[in-house]
């Protein structure tokens, strides 16, 4: 249904190219047959799990215990979501949004939009969350879903809103929210990309 909604000549929103070198690691066997289990479960190559774990370190694991990030059983968060109210959800808000601009500085070296986006990605990879950023001509397409229920929709529909509202507080931005997913429309242009600050 997602799919209908999107349309069919989407354009998938991708990083560019990184060249690649060839290193050796000398590692314990039980640690090699855990990767090959792994992959073989996977049915990728070892070569790109490994690749995987390392991408996850590099972009989120080595800061989390720094930025004092602790993880939490999916059961749990759930449960807590289903409790909240709105004024609830505006305190959260209010007390997470400052921690989200030392998390980005920390992490990016840098504050601005672009850096937001390619952080928040960044978490939900780690945190196992489907995430997508799609661009159809101007409109860039966020996809976010969480499984958590409605009220966790509605945290991080309010959540998109700030992050956005704080570097563009006039653009438009159009939700379609479901208990499991979130999806935000908002016009940036078409050559908007959050990975290019690194240029």
């Amino acid at each position: 249904m997602l799919k209908e909604k999107m349309g069919a000549n989407r354009q998938v929103h991708n990083q560019k190219k990184e060249s690649t070198r060839s290193i050796t690691y000398r590692l314990p066997e039980k640690l090699v047959n855990e990767l090959e289990t792994e992959a073989t479960m996977k049915s990728i190559s070892q070569n790109v799990l490994v690749k995987q774990i390392l991408e996850k370190y590099v972009q989120w694991d080595r800061f989390s215990n720094k930025i004092g990030m602790i993880p939490v059983p999916k059961t749990i968060v759930e449960t807590l979501g289903s409790e909240l109210d709105g004024r609830d959800i505006d305190e959260i808000i209010t007390l997470i949004f400052p921690m989200i601009k030392d998390t980005v500085l920390f992490i990016k070296g840098g504050y601005d939009l672009k850096r937001c986006i390619e952080t928040l990605e960044d978490y939900m990879r780690a945190s196992g969350m489907n995430s997508d950023h799609r661009i159809e001509g101007d409109v860039h397409i966020f996809l976010i879903q969480h499984e958590l229920g409605m009220k966790w929709s509605v945290f991080t529909e309010q959540m998109l809103t700030q992050v956005f509202r704080s570097f563009m507080p006039e653009k438009e931005l159009k939700f379609q929210t479901t208990e499991s997913t979130v999806i935000l429309h908002v016009q940036l242009g078409s050559d908007f990309n959050e990975h290019d600050y690194h240029d």
